[in-house]
This record gives structure tokens, sequence and C-alpha cells, in this order.
């Protein structure tokens, strides 16, 4: 008989580096869970990964037993690393702090493959790419420009003759006229 699930909780902790402190602590304390169990076994599995962020996903049973499973790094931590990055950029679509290249793409994308919701590596390739972009680091020295043109929008807008203000009394009209059926 399989046992009955209590809580999952969803924590990022430094490889080897668990306390009883908070975030740990505060998290599993309220379940009833033995703190110390969690943190010696948490550290013991991922004392070879000492100070990369490790997610861990632990499961708790309502006999207040536990059962974890850890995750690959987060994909801002293996970029960052990558490139040499203490932190992304403030404003990423401004400023730009750094370049990495297609083939360290490909290396944190097999990386984290089995994590990602890809179904082959040039999907994933392309999940890594936008995280990076958002942190301000271009892709092979490009930056890619995915804003609508001014152009674009004004065609747009010369083709559809409603006004904002008819739009939004006809959205209205119709919402008013499905309550009263």
């Amino acid at each position: 008989m399989a046992k009955e699930i209590k809580a999952k909780i969803k924590l990022q902790i430094p490889g080897g580096g668990a306390t009883p402190a908070p975030p740990v602590g505060s998290a599993l304390g309220q379940y009833g869970v033995n703190i110390m169990d969690f943190v010696q076994a948490f550290n013991n599995d991922t004392s070879s990964r000492q100070g990369e962020i490790v997610p861990v996903e632990i499961t708790i049973y309502e006999d207040n037993s536990f059962s974890y499973t850890t995750k690959t790094a987060p994909a801002s931590y293996l970029i960052k690393k990558a490139v040499g990055l203490n932190s992304g950029s403030p404003e990423p679509h401004k400023e730009k702090v750094a370049n990495i290249t297609t083939s360290q793409l490909q290396t944190i994308a097999e990386a984290k493959k089995e994590d990602l919701n890809a179904n082959d590596i040039d999907a994933a390739v392309k999940i890594i790419a936008g995280t990076a972009r958002s942190m301000g680091v271009t892709v092979d020295g490009k930056e890619i420009d995915v804003s609508v043109s001014n152009e674009a929008s004004e065609e747009r807008a010369s083709e559809d003759p409603v006004s904002e203000e008819e739009a939004s009394t006809e959205a209205l009209t119709e919402g008013d006229s499905e309550e009263s059926n």
C-alpha cells in the first residue's frame, strides 16, 4: 500500500550546505519532519556539488517520513558559471553583460535536458538561450529583436476600423446579452 502524501515542497539549497535554519527548517518543521535527518541525508548526497545551487523536491508523507529528489542546477546559475558572471543585467533589454556561444548553450542544455520540457536537444538549447537573453547575455554576439516594428503596428491599426471605445462597448453588449439569456 502506498503512503499517503501530506505535502510536496520545492527548495533551492546550496549543495552540501543544508542547515536546520530557514528555509529548510521552517519549510519542514511545520509538517513535523525530523529536520536533521533531511539535512544529513541531503548534505551526504550533494557533497560533490559543493557551492552549486541544488533544486530539491521533498515529498512528506502522513507518517512524517519523507523522500526527496534533486534536480540539476538552475539554467541561470549554469549560464552565469559558463560566462563568468556574478549576476545578470538589471536591464537585460538595454544593458548586455556577457556573450555565450552556441556550444556553451548546448553543453548546458545537455546537462539540464532531463529537467527541461523539451523533446530534443535543439528545443532545449532554445529554452536555455531564452534564459540567457532574459539575463542580458547575448547569444553568439547577436541580440535577437523580438519587438514589433512601429510600421507593422500602424498597418494593423489601419486595417481595423473599429475604435477602442466601440470595441469595448461591443464586448460589453455581447457579455450583457449572454447573461440575460
